[in-house]
């Protein structure tokens, strides 16, 4: 149940206010901004956030004079990297996505206490962290199919103290589902040594990727990188141990090294 005095919630309120005072529908709306409605939905109702980019757009077609963007001094304004932006907008609106990790649980999948310490203590992006999530539990639109591989070295770094591990382990073996699905690729020499990343597919077929470097993150729209990186991806997902078997060695995992 979506917390109707929470920032986020006012924030859409807000927004419905001006879209409303604009004589425009939320269809209209997604037109003019080309955003799509079900993401103008989830923002109104307070179940998605509004990215800067978002809010900018939403200001210049309602002409509400920028108040828009200044309200969301709330978030600090840097709860993602400027460079994370591109993907954020993009994200909430994937019919699925595919996702490789070699180093961390991915953030959509992490725990409170796993991301506090990835997020090295900082509450306003924990909170961002934890506020992206909802797109996997959302009621309308549709969550996206999520398809998740991950390096078995994950399991045993260690993030937090070993409840915090525990924690997290026990969490991913608890959200499978037919929508939702987390494979291990096993220690050793395979395709997806060199970094991880995100491919988001949405209406239309179309695919964009999210790359991890050294420095910082990169949104793909190249079709040909695209597809290098789905080839990638199937690659890594063919040596990875099936689904039950993954869960079973993440319990086992949980049980064994993290009490």
């Amino acid at each position: 149940m979506i917390d109707l005095y929470t920032p986020q919630a006012i924030w859409g309120r807000e927004l419905k206010h001006y879209r409303k005072a604009a004589g425009l529908t939320q269809s209209q709306l997604a037109e003019k901004i080309h955003f799509s409605e079900s993401l103008i939905s989830g923002v109104e109702t307070g179940q998605l956030p509004a990215s800067p980019e978002f809010a900018d757009a939403c200001d210049k077609v309602l002409n509400t004079g920028g108040a828009l963007r200044r309200l969301l001094d709330w978030r600090k304004a840097q709860q993602f990297p400027s460079w994370f932006g591109k993907w954020r907008a993009r994200e909430p609106e994937a019919t699925e996505l595919r996702a490789y990790e070699p180093l961390l649980v991915p953030g959509l999948l992490q725990t409170e206490a796993y991301a506090r310490v990835v997020m090295h203590g900082d509450e306003v992006a924990l909170r961002a962290r934890l506020e992206r999530q909802a797109i996997l539990t959302r009621e309308d639109p549709q969550p996206p199919i999520f398809r998740c591989v991950i390096d078995e070295a994950v399991l045993y770094r260690p993030i937090g103290e070993p409840k915090d591990m525990r924690g997290q382990l026990e969490y991913l073996c608890s959200i499978i589902s037919p929508a939702l699905s987390i494979q291990v690729i096993p220690h050793g020499m395979h395709p997806g040594l060199l970094s991880g990343f995100t491919i988001a597919t949405f209406d239309g077929g179309i695919d964009v990727a999210y790359v991890d470097t050294a420095l910082h993150g990169l949104t793909v729209n190249d079709h040909e990188e695209v597809r290098y990186a789905i080839r990638k991806f199937e690659s890594i997902r063919t040596e990875a141990l099936p689904l039950r078997m993954s869960i079973d060695l993440i319990k086992r995992t949980a049980e064994e090294r993290w009490t």
